[in-house]
């Protein structure tokens, strides 16, 4: 897999963290772990794709993590502008809701 590839899936994998993280009271334990539970997974891709961890990579998938969290907390508030239903903290949960 090319660093691409990896900027990608660290992408679309932060999208639901940082719509959970915004909807959570800052610095709660809640919100720590909507940060870093994604840390694992992207070190786990890293290895498995056999990208390393040169210094030139990590400008990539640090773009990428912070572009996944910033944009999966725009959903949370577009959504939540937008709908009259309640909203939950899962993004996954909210998108595959149906309409009553």
């Amino acid at each position: 897999m090319n660093l691409f590839i990896i900027s990608i899936l660290v992408f679309i994998l932060n999208l639901p963290f940082g719509y959970w993280r915004i909807n959570v009271k800052k610095f709660s334990l809640q919100w720590f772990m909507a940060i870093h539970l994604p840390i694992p997974f992207i070190i786990l891709f890293r290895l498995l794709s056999e990208a390393g961890f040169e210094l030139v990579s990590f400008p990539f998938s640090i773009t990428a993590y912070f572009l996944g969290q910033l944009i999966g907390a725009g959903i949370f508030r577009y959504k939540k502008n937008k709908s009259d239903q309640p909203l939950t903290s899962c993004l996954v949960m909210d998108v595959v809701r149906v309409k009553k």
